[in-house]
């Protein structure tokens, strides 16, 4: 595949008579680039914008400086990168960015709100392809629900013009619905709008329901999305509303439980298969995990030092606060709970701190599945291997 100049972005080979990897695994699977905090909307939910027009623009990577962590994350073998933020169309050198991803090979991810896509993009993304579905948040199905969410007037009919390009276009793209207490009332619309959508993916995608405290700690902003959070019986009663049948959840449980121990990352965080760049050059584990001690400055190291020798260190710390050791450590519920160190940063800004809030859904995401009786906690039951056998036999 080549553009108009006559550049190539794809060259289809047999998988049989070559190896990529010359039998060697890459180092690194997936790039996720945070190529931007800032945002043009100003959703009450949100863990990370900030104002379009912020002044920490100009501490972001530049061009040439993202340009080099992708040509190096090449040399690794990764093969995609995720362009998130933030809002990564925001980026005036957005399209030189994904030019070059595609050049070296990449698949290209971008998630975006949609409120910036234009005629221009959307040709573009049709003469060369990004190799994955352009994934697109809807906040809300009508004007004044979509618009009290991003608190943006505009935003909804900016985000309406950006599908429709993407459709006269044929882009692919792939919806996912944030759903907060506000625009709870608009998932049955979403869910018929979709269906009459070109989507190659037709089934509703929501994000987590539990949603995430801002990474950076700025506690007013994070007293905002305490207020707006499901209860853990509410965002219950919505998952079985829409996830139906349980037996998945069942198999998917019997796969995953177990005793989490004293070792903190039980993630796949900085194993490669996939690790995340903020806009300022700096390498987290994921996203979500700004804690000083977790955080790789880039501009004075490599990804591969990042792989080889400071994520491999950070994934054997140990903890020794009384409270993980004596609940979560010894808590079977590891395949239904979303402690994690990433987690624990943003509500209590440590690595080691039990979150009360997504132990709560856990036990009752246990009690509906029948592996536990109702005031049972977790960490205290003797016989979980037989309870989770007879959850497996029952799937």
């Amino acid at each position: 595949m080549s553009d108009e100049n006559g550049s190539q972005y794809m060259v289809k080979v047999k998988s049989t008579e070559y190896n990529i990897w010359e039998k060697k695994k890459p180092l690194l699977s997936s790039l996720q680039v945070e190529l931007t905090e800032r945002c043009n909307n100003n959703c009450i939910h949100c863990y990370i914008n900030l104002a379009a027009d912020s002044p920490k623009k100009k501490l972001e990577l530049s061009t040439a400086e993202i340009k080099n962590v992708l040509d190096e994350a090449a040399s690794l073998g990764c093969m995609e990168v995720v362009y998130t933020g933030g809002e990564p169309l925001l980026r005036e050198d957005f399209e030189e960015l994904y030019i070059h991803a595609r050049k070296l090979g990449m698949r290209v991810t971008i998630r975006t709100n949609g409120t910036l896509l234009t005629a221009h993009l959307a040709e573009l993304f049709t003469r060369i392809p990004p190799l994955e579905p352009i994934v697109i948040t809807v906040y809300g199905m009508t004007r004044s629900t979509y618009d009290a969410v991003t608190r943006t007037p505009g935003s909804f009919d900016a985000f309406r013009r950006g599908i429709d390009l993407l459709t006269e276009h044929h882009v692919p793209f792939k919806l996912i619905s944030m759903l907060i207490p506000i625009n709870l009332k608009d998932s049955d619309s979403f869910e018929a709008w979709l269906a009459q959508l070109p989507c190659e993916d037709k089934s509703p995608s929501y994000n987590d329901l539990l949603l995430d405290l801002r990474a950076r700690r700025e506690s007013d902003k994070n007293n905002v999305i305490r207020h707006i959070r499901f209860s853990p019986e509410q965002a219950l009663a919505i998952q079985n509303r829409m996830g139906g049948d349980k037996s998945e959840m069942r198999e998917f449980c019997a796969k995953f439980m177990g005793l989490a121990g004293n070792t903190l990352f039980n993630c796949g965080a900085g194993l490669g298969v996939k690790i995340s760049l903020d806009a300022y050059g700096n390498l987290q584990p994921c996203l979500q995990l700004r804690h000083p001690d977790a955080i790789y400055d880039l501009k004075n190291g490599s990804i591969k030092d990042a792989l080889t020798e400071f994520f491999p260190g950070l994934r054997g710390m140990k903890t020794e606060n009384p409270a993980y050791l004596a609940r979560c450590a010894r808590c079977f519920l590891k395949g239904l709970c979303e402690q994690c160190p990433g987690k624990s940063w943003m509500e209590h800004g440590t690595l080691d701190t039990p979150v009360d809030y997504l132990c709560e859904f856990a036990h009752l995401q246990a009690q509906d599945l029948g592996l536990l009786e109702k005031g049972e906690k977790a960490w205290e039951v003797e016989d979980w291997k037989e309870r989770v056998n007879n959850l497996s036999s029952n799937t």
